[in-house]
């Protein structure tokens, strides 16, 4: 009998270095282009200034929804609705603090509702969030270049990146 521990592996990755607005916004349209994203939970991590909410705005607007797109900092979520019906929640856990807010804001309900669903600042509502199906690490190098990581958590996150891939 074999006492080996098990093979674990890796999840699905994909290194990006966005060195302008236009590769933010040109990543953002391909992305959004996926017919997959549509019920996709997307989970941002990255510092105050990475281009998280940057990278959320060029989503939204490749997916068509107009009018101003706001960072939710203080109001933890925004809906949005692409013009083909398609209900996007943008989420900013940064200041949340209490896992009451969960329930009390509907959260629970917005995150089992169709659509797709984008969260800044994950870690904060960590024990509460289902896996993200695609997670992006943002950081900013020395030269304002974005250095981003994708990461897949789930097999809908695992066929977005192989299609990004193509």
């Amino acid at each position: 009998m074999s006492h080996h521990a098990p093979i674990v592996e890796s999840p699905p990755t994909l290194a990006l270095t966005w060195h302008t607005e236009d590769d933010t916004a040109a990543f953002a349209a391909r992305l959004a282009a996926r017919p997959l994203l549509r019920n996709a939970f997307i989970a941002l991590h990255g510092e105050l200034g990475a281009g998280k909410t940057s990278f959320v705005r060029h989503l939204l607007r490749a997916l068509g929804v107009t009018g101003p797109i706001k960072s939710p900092t203080y109001a933890v979520v925004e809906p949005h609705q692409a013009p083909d019906g398609l209900a996007i929640s943008h989420f900013d856990f940064y200041r949340f603090a209490d896992p009451r807010e969960w329930e009390d804001a509907g959260l629970r309900d917005l995150f089992a509702a169709p659509g797709l669903k984008l969260a800044e600042w994950p870690e904060h509502a960590a024990p509460l969030l289902p896996t993200a199906d695609l997670t992006l690490r943002l950081d900013v190098d020395a030269d304002e270049r974005r250095r981003v990581h994708l990461v897949a958590g789930t097999r809908v996150g695992e066929q977005l990146l192989q299609e990004l891939r193509a």
